[in-house]
């Protein structure tokens, strides 16, 4: 255990910032101790302060020593013009000549750019020297008002119509996705993407909920539209076209089959419905009698297409087919009917069934590379493909329809997307977010005040050299 704990305080002791000469033992001063922020420490130039609370990973470690660098390298331009001051000045009251003024002029201006520069940097990220002056330490302070500005700066300026259309016609979404999904590779991976999110969605949807759903919408839509009239017109049609004709050929063809093995079975219900007083051997002709007409008729019906029966069946049947479409007590019996079946428990287990079996064929199709479906998929992802690469039409339908939704979500959601902006900055840990944002662009920061020293020096000299003129 204390072997682990020495070995966490090592890593820890290897995360610290590192001490710039001068600031061993000096701790940071003000609310919020060592979080960098507002009144963290005290601002000496060249002083980073420690990092905000949150995790700092290795790049900020790299950008926290890139900017300790810079600092040093500006606060030491700064002592150096000091130094060159207070030189020049002690050799100006030595009687050293002119050129003593002109060194001296130069470096104290060069000491006003510096601090003044100092200051403008400093003031953006703490206060300086931990004094709360006005329109200080602006990003810990305005790190909220910033964000908004934010938010607003992109939706003005990113997500408005005028923008979107002017991108999206640059673009040409419809050119580029024709020209990409004509090439075999492409067209592959968006099956086998497809193939992916379909078996996916399907392994995730609980068969008890599509059998639900499906038996709801299937109940709901059937019970609320009378069937009766649809079907008598289907028969109606199905009748004059004679489509009924190989079902009665059917019918007639297994009837006679039957009929012809089980005779016995046919005698028997004639001879058990014979009245008591007769003789059995008379049931027996009687049933013999019955039992072959009966056979002839039906071999006659299969055989003969123009039997008298079949013509009555016809008739039959269409007489049927009007009593569904107009008459009221035909039509109320099939809806009763149809209520029964509709709650009848059977059909949950159908569509139960159907759906189990659609689900499974669906995702062995997906999985298998060499499947129709997916070949097919394919197949029209590359015709697809080819004709929107050659046809401006299409090209230009396709890019209406892109631009259309892109603009609807814009203008729907434009709120949404920067509050995406400000409520992520208003979460953010102000001090925390003022050492991240320093971390980046503090260094650049620091070339502002070496240009400030340099400039300055630059200006005083200029400044200075005009007045000896002016007074010579």
């Amino acid at each position: 255990m204390q072997q682990s704990d020495a070995e966490g305080r090592q890593r820890m002791e290897r995360q610290q910032p590192e001490a710039l000469p001068g600031d061993s033992g000096r701790r940071p001063s003000g609310p919020g101790g060592g979080s960098g922020g507002a009144g963290a420490h005290d601002g000496t130039p060249g002083e980073p302060g420690p990092p905000g609370g949150g995790l700092f990973t290795e790049a900020d470690a790299e950008k926290q020593r890139g900017l300790r660098r810079m600092k040093t390298v500006a606060t030491g331009l700064l002592v150096f013009v000091g130094v060159v001051y207070a030189l020049a000045t002690w050799a100006e009251h030595r009687g050293a000549g002119a050129w003593a003024g002109y060194v001296a002029a130069a470096a104290e201006a060069g000491m006003v750019g510096a601090l003044a520069d100092w200051f403008a940097v400093t003031a953006l990220f703490r206060h300086p020297l931990g004094l709360p002056i006005p329109h200080t330490a602006i990003i810990p302070t305005k790190k909220d008002q910033l964000g908004r500005s934010l938010g607003d700066f992109v939706g003005e300026n990113f997500l408005s119509e005028e923008v979107v259309r002017r991108k999206l016609g640059s673009v040409r979404p419809g050119s580029r996705i024709g020209t990409w999904l004509a090439q075999p590779q492409n067209a592959d991976r968006v099956t086998s993407e497809l193939a992916t999110a379909v078996r996916g969605g399907l392994r995730v949807l609980r068969d008890a909920d599509v059998q639900a759903v499906v038996g709801e919408a299937v109940i709901r839509q059937v019970a609320g539209q009378e069937i009766s009239p649809g079907l008598g017109r289907l028969l109606e049609r199905t009748v004059a076209d004679g489509g009924h004709h190989r079902t009665v050929d059917l019918v007639c063809a297994r009837a006679h089959d039957w009929l012809v093995r089980h005779r016995e079975s046919v005698m028997d219900a004639v001879v058990g419905g014979a009245p008591g007083w007769t003789p059995r051997f008379v049931d027996r002709k009687v049933g013999d009698r019955v039992y072959r007409e009966l056979l002839r008729f039906v071999t006659e019906m299969r055989d003969v297409p123009d039997h008298p029966a079949r013509a009555a069946l016809d008739r039959f049947l269409d007489d049927f087919a009007q009593q569904l479409q107009h008459d009221p007590d035909t039509r109320a019996r099939v809806e009763r009917l149809k209520t029964d079946l509709l709650n009848r428990p059977e059909l949950q287990d159908l569509i139960a069934t159907a759906w189990a079996n659609l689900r499974a064929m669906i995702i062995t199709a997906a999985e298998d590379e060499r499947s129709a479906l997916r070949l097919r998929a394919r197949a029209a992802l590359l015709s697809l493909g080819a004709r929107l690469a050659t046809d401006a039409r299409l090209q230009d339908k396709l890019d209406r329809w892109t631009a259309d939704a892109v603009i609807h979500v814009v203008s729907g959601y434009r709120g949404e997307i920067t509050s995406l902006i400000t409520d992520t900055v208003a979460s953010w840990d102000a001090a925390h977010t003022s050492r991240k944002i320093e971390l980046h662009i503090g260094r650049d920061l620091q070339f502002i005040r070496l240009n400030g020293t340099i400039i300055g020096a630059l200006a005083g000299l200029v400044i200075h050299t005009v007045t000896q003129l002016l007074s010579g």
